[in-house]
């Protein structure tokens, strides 16, 4: 294995140990912005997305990326904790998310060149096989794909999802961003740095459409967007 820099995506609403939070760190800040998703995105899915989104810029005001996140995502039960090394069961394989665009170009957990542009965000496991033995402790991850190649709301199987964000990394591997504990305590929007693992986050919150509830119930999460991935 190496070490390589990579960008990361991350939610839950557990502990991260050695993680400090704020409305900004040293390097960047967290702020809501008053904008529509971009029309890049399909109007099936631009509709099912929160009218305001989330901005992160850097130490030089600079932005980063945007998120814009659904305004409720259907999930069968409330959220009971994690299952083994999956962290997010309550999460639906192949389900949209959010969308995201990036300013700049970044890279994924595998070191994968992710360029500037608008994708879309769906949760996804990482298979159980040796290709992966080691990669990672937990099994959560976003798959990114170009917004002008998913244009449905509905879910997406395993496979085609996996071939079609493959597209947006150009390889034959998926752009995959992982998925972690966001800091203890933590109120969104906030920045979350872990020191040890070099690794910033901002920390935002999932709205849930449970059956059988009256209203969405919030599940803080963290998305990692710089930090240091073993691969």
């Amino acid at each position: 294995m190496r070490m390589v820099k990579v960008l990361l995506f991350v939610w839950s609403t557990a502990i991260v140990p050695g993680f400090v939070f704020g409305q900004e760190s040293s390097s960047f800040k967290v702020n809501p912005i008053k904008e529509e998703a971009p029309k890049e995105l399909s109007k099936a899915i631009r509709e099912t997305l929160s009218p305001t989104g989330f901005r992160v810029v850097d130490d030089q005001g600079k932005p980063v990326f945007d998120v814009w996140l659904r305004k409720t995502i259907p999930v069968a039960a409330k959220p009971n904790g994690p299952s083994g090394p999956v962290l997010f069961p309550v999460l639906n394989q192949g389900e949209l998310v959010g969308a995201m665009r990036r300013h700049i170009e970044g890279r994924d957990f595998r070191d994968q060149t992710i360029a500037p542009g608008v994708y879309t965000l769906r949760y996804g496991l990482q298979p159980v096989n040796g290709d992966h033995l080691g990669t990672s402790a937990t099994r959560d991850f976003l798959l990114g794909s170009q917004a002008s190649k998913d244009q449905s709301i509905d879910p997406i199987a395993e496979k085609p999802l996996s071939k079609q964000s493959a597209e947006a990394a150009g390889t034959n591997h998926p752009a995959v961003m992982q998925l972690i504990n966001p800091p203890d305590g933590s109120a969104p929007p906030a920045i979350g740095r872990d020191e040890a693992k070099n690794q910033w986050g901002v920390v935002v919150s999932f709205d849930l459409a449970v059956k059988g509830e009256s209203k969405p119930v919030p599940l803080p999460v963290q998305i990692v967007f710089e930090g240091i991935g073993m691969i």
